[in-house]
């Protein structure tokens, strides 16, 4: 059984600050790039197919965490955002009239003015994930982990998700095409060798 294994790029300014980035290519802040230079993929792994969404916060993650090039795959780009990329969350969201909703509110067709909904990135996903030949790290961004683990989890953006996503771990999962399943603990990156 193939297994991949999916993490969240570093944080950037854009994200400490509340603006959603979507496919907005903004790098990773200094910060970042110092936690995650002293951080790495644990085995097995470490010796993993590597891939990355080709946005530049996505590469930079997964050069850091493995000390190699990752393979750049347009599946794994985030969600588009359409009108609302660069903007600040919370500000959509105390405007009534903006239209934005929390994630548990949003269903599967759900779609930012212009963007995309998580159905659309469903569509272009499974495609990928179930053409996986051998185990594999993926780093992306949270919006196409939500939908990998929806997927998994048999969860429909109704109401609060059954998991919650953090930085710095491995979300581990089986994408085959008679039923995903989701292992139950995420995975810390280890600590590099001084």
């Amino acid at each position: 059984m193939i297994r991949l294994a999916i993490i969240r790029h570093g944080h950037t300014a854009w994200n400490r600050s509340g603006r959603i980035q979507g496919r907005s290519d903004i790098p990773l802040d200094t910060d970042a790039t110092a936690a995650l230079a002293r951080r790495c993929l644990p085995e097995p792994w470490d010796t993993a197919d590597l891939c990355a969404s080709p946005l530049m916060r996505a590469q930079q993650t997964a050069e850091l965490i493995s000390g190699r090039t990752p393979r750049a795959d347009d599946a794994l780009i985030e969600m588009n955002w359409g009108a609302w990329e660069g903007m600040e969350g919370q500000n959509l969201r105390d405007d009534p009239a903006s239209g934005f909703r929390d994630i548990e509110n949003w269903g599967w067709d759900y779609r930012p003015p212009g963007g995309e909904s998580p159905e659309d990135l469903r569509a272009r996903l499974v495609p990928w994930a179930e053409s996986l030949r051998q185990d594999t790290v993926a780093v992306c961004h949270i919006g196409v982990m939500r939908v990998l683990l929806a997927i998994a989890a048999g969860w429909d953006f109704s109401g609060p998700a059954p998991f919650r996503i953090k930085r710095d771990r491995l979300y581990i999962i089986s994408p085959d095409p008679d039923g995903w399943r989701s292992e139950q603990d995420p995975v810390r990156l280890a600590e590099r060798d001084a």
